[in-house]
C-alpha cells in the first residue's frame, strides 16, 4: 500500500520505538520499516532533529569491539508521543468511519 505519512507520523513512529526500549540506529530502522518506506539516510536526520528538539538523548556503549549508539527517550519525548498519540486515535477514529462508511456503500 502506497500511504504517504509525513514527518510528524515518523517522529510518532520514531518515539513510540523508543519507548518501548533504547534502540540503536539500524535496528530502529528495521522496525520502522515495517510500517514505512524508510531508509538509514532518511531516519538519520530525523534522530538528530528529536535529539535537538529534546526528545531523545544518545549515548554509547560497546558491541564487538566498536561503540553502538543507542537512542533513549526523555522524559519531554515521553510527553510529546503521548500528544502524538491521542492525537493519533482521534485521527484513526475519524479514518475508520469513512473507511467503514465507504466499505457499506453501494456494491457490499
Amino acid at each position: 500500500m502506497a500511504i504517504q505519512l509525513g514527518s510528524v507520523m515518523m517522529d510518532a513512529c520514531v518515539l513510540a520505538v523508543v519507548m518501548r526500549e533504547d534502540t540503536y540506529g539500524y535496528r530502529l530502522t528495521q522496525e520502522v520499516k515495517q510500517i514505512m518506506d524508510v531508509s538509514e539516510s532518511t531516519l538519520y536526520p530525523v534522530l538528530r532533529r528529536l535529539q535537538k528538539e529534546g526528545f531523545l538523548i544518545t549515548y554509547d556503549k560497546p558491541f564487538q569491539g566498536r561503540n553502538r549508539r543507542y537512542y533513549s527517550v526523555t522524559t519531554k519525548g515521553r510527553e510529546q508521543f503521548m500528544q502524538f498519540y491521542e492525537q493519533w486515535k482521534h485521527f484513526k477514529g475519524k479514518i475508520d468511519e469513512i473507511m467503514d462508511r465507504g466499505a457499506e456503500g453501494k456494491g457490499s
